[in-house]
């Protein structure tokens, strides 16, 4: 295991590293009533890379793949701020069962955070060392939000295959030295997927909007999903359905058409071709940054 404690500098550079050459995209489609969609195949997909078609070099369907598709890493940032005080147990107690229902992930990044950012990966076979983890954390301090999501990515980025990040918090950053602007890039840089539980019940009114619309920005920049329930009696209903669209998600690759290392942003549209598919909804991310290397 390794844990480390550390805040993210709001300088830290936003140019996409990895290892591999291959884009890959994470998709989620629904149809009109919001139901998954889990039996296309990889004929039903168009990937366009700034309006030039790409050709497909890796798909996985989810769950139902055979041989089974990427491997699975997933992050858990817990916001453990003051003002979550009358919902730390609860949270705790959920973010126990979620992670016991995904017992396929290769590991887990923890990421608790108040006025700093903790973070430790643990293996499967470290399961109960996690759990300890989760039981003991105490509210207190500020909330460094961006911080936080900003040293998972950092972590992720080195992480070869699916990447889920779930974040729960309850209100906006009063902390960070990153800022928002800054943290856009970096999710936009990054291959991870980010689902999003803002449980804003405690906002005022006029924040409550605010906050909500920047999570939804934090979750969507990736094709994830935020989700906002009314109460934390209604968290268990939510968790089930990020997990279903985990489960669910595509893994489409593709050796880009352009070979310039110019660290320039590349827009990709992925389309679904099946004549029956008008009424589907597609959620991924907007594009990429490609790798840069100096002539």
């Amino acid at each position: 295991m390794i844990v480390t404690s550390a805040v993210v500098a709001a300088q830290q550079p936003t140019t996409f590293r990895t290892g591999v050459d291959l884009v890959n995209f994470g998709v989620t489609v629904t149809d009109k009533k919001g139901s998954l969609v889990g039996d296309l195949t990889a004929e039903d997909f168009e990937v366009t890379e700034d309006g030039k078609r790409q050709t497909l070099s890796y798909f996985a369907a989810g769950d139902r793949t055979s041989p089974p598709g990427p491997e699975l890493h997933l992050g858990l940032l817990l916001d453990v701020s003051e003002s979550m005080g009358e919902d730390i147990a609860f949270t705790r107690t959920a973010a126990i069962k979620f992670l016991n229902t995904l017992t396929d992930a290769a590991d887990i990044t923890v990421v608790d955070f108040d006025t700093q950012v903790r973070v430790g990966r643990y293996a499967q076979s470290e399961f109960a060392r996690l759990v300890e983890r989760i039981r003991l954390q105490k509210t207190d301090g500020n909330t460094a939000l961006y911080d936080a999501i900003g040293v998972y990515l950092d972590g992720a980025a080195g992480q070869a295959g699916r990447k889920i990040m779930l974040l729960y918090t309850d209100g906006g950053d009063t902390r960070s030295a990153l800022r928002f602007t800054e943290l856009l890039d970096l999710l936009k840089a990054s291959d991870a997927t980010v689902y999003v539980i803002g449980q804003l019940e405690h906002q005022t009114q006029s924040s409550r909007s605010t906050q909500r619309l920047i999570l939804q920005q934090i979750a969507e920049a990736t094709g994830g999903q935020a989700f906002f329930p009314q109460s934390v009696k209604n968290l268990d209903s939510v968790y089930e359905k990020v997990i279903a669209e985990i489960r669910a998600q595509y893994t489409l690759g593709y050796l880009s058409t352009n070979p310039a290392f110019d660290g320039s942003w590349r827009k990709v549209e992925v389309k679904i071709v099946r004549k029956e598919s008008r009424d589907y909804r597609l959620r991924s991310r907007k594009g990429y940054y490609a790798l840069y290397k100096k002539p």
